[in-house]
């Protein structure tokens, strides 16, 4: 079985038989996978009404805000986007009646953002489509396979740095 890697990594081999291209072969096919699995999630979400992004950050608050939801900041540490930014989608999925704004008892300067009952809703109801989606995305992998897969990513990924548990 071949892919369009295959074929890239082969013309520099050819072109330049004194470069080890085979970092190509990881990088490349993890940058064009990003691509596909991004493009089909933002179908998926679209189907629903939402954007990708607005469905990230309200399964953010959904597994980890509870009853008091989050801080600002700690949803911007979680989808790794701008301060501005995520004031911004707080601002549009709060248009949209899906998260609120709460002053925090302990501190008047903090705001958390919760989700409202129809927001908790949205993501309750979408979580298992989402996952179903996301199966039939793995569907070539075996059990097995996606778990290595997943254990090597893991492994790169902390190899990157990419270790912020928020």
């Amino acid at each position: 079985m071949r892919d369009a890697i295959d074929l890239i990594t082969e013309h520099w081999r050819a072109e330049r038989p004194d470069v080890d291209v085979s970092p190509m072969a990881i990088v490349g096919r993890i940058t064009r996978l990003s691509r596909v699995l991004e493009q089909d999630l933002k179908r998926f979400f679209a189907g629903h009404g939402l954007e990708f992004w607005e469905f990230d950050v309200l399964a953010t608050l959904r597994r980890s805000g509870g009853d008091t939801g989050l801080t600002a900041g700690s949803l911007n540490r979680a989808a790794m986007v701008t301060s501005g930014a995520i004031t911004n989608r707080i601002d549009r999925l709060a248009a949209k009646n899906l998260v609120r704004r709460a002053p925090s008892a302990d501190d008047r300067r903090s705001v958390f953002v919760q989700l409202t009952d129809e927001g908790r809703e949205l993501v309750d109801r979408l979580l298992p489509l989402h996952v179903a989606n996301e199966q039939r995305l793995l569907a070539s992998l075996g059990t097995e396979e996606r778990e290595q897969l997943a254990g090597l990513l893991r492994v790169l990924a902390v190899g990157l740095d990419d270790t912020a548990l928020d």
